[in-house]
């Protein structure tokens, strides 16, 4: 997630977001945080709308955006002081202890699954291996491209 948008989420200003950052700087190692490019900053700037045309701000970027991982978000609520930090940090934690139960339990169904199949013979197998695949998640969709055509 990009400064701006956790600035949003965390109800502070983005450079009071980097400020907190900054400060502290050993909390924040290479896989939970990065600054965009300028090529990075100008193409997520032409595939979403930020620029507010009204009062004519956003027109020129001075300072590069950061773009922070999962660990990098929970990091940024301890940091942060404001109390819709703690309940976002909250959010953010039960929210992962529901992503482990879940791959926890698949692991578990895993388990038992090659435990059954051990103990049954052959003639099974092609069940077993019908409730593997029904396990295995679906590929994802082939992701459509954005903007015009150009035609000859």
């Amino acid at each position: 997630m990009l400064d701006a948008d956790l600035a949003s989420l965390y109800g502070v200003e983005v450079r009071t977001l980097n400020q907190a950052v900054r400060r502290n700087a050993a909390r924040f190692p290479g896989d939970f945080m990065f600054q965009l490019t300028w090529d990075e900053t100008e193409r997520s700037r032409s595939q979403i709308v930020i620029l507010n045309k009204a009062d004519g701000r956003g027109r020129n970027i001075k300072y590069l955006p950061y773009a922070f991982t999962e660990q990098g978000v929970a990091m940024l609520s301890s940091v942060l002081k404001s109390e819709q930090a703690v309940q976002v940090n909250v959010e953010i934690m039960r929210a992962f202890v529901r992503l482990r139960g879940l791959i926890g339990h698949n692991r578990e169904l895993a388990r038992r699954l090659d435990d059954l199949e051990s103990r049954y013979d052959r003639q099974f197998k092609v069940v077993f291996d019908a409730i593997r695949e029904l396990m295995t998640p679906p590929a994802p969709a082939p992701k459509r491209r954005i903007g015009f055509v150009q035609r000859e």
